[in-house]
């Protein structure tokens, strides 16, 4: 698999996970790490779309670190 399709699926996978939080029991340190998770999702998209596929794929996956916290607590 080519960095670029690797970084696409791990931002589809990011979206499902985000999907998968339960925002019911939501308090403002979450909401800050869902924030800032997304921001970093937003930053993977822009670097993909600029071919920069090392920092794109940093991005995601700090996002993915911060959205696997939340998933596992």
């Amino acid at each position: 698999m080519d960095e670029k399709t690797r970084i696409e699926k791990d931002i589809v996978m990011f979206e499902e996970n985000l999907k998968k939080l339960n925002f019911k029991d939501e308090n403002f340190t979450q909401s800050k790490i869902v924030e800032l998770a997304t921001q970093y999702y937003k930053d993977s998209k822009y670097y993909l779309e600029k071919k920069d596929y090392f920092t794109a794929f940093g991005c995601i996956n700090y996002g993915h670190g911060l959205l696997d916290a939340l998933l596992k607590f």
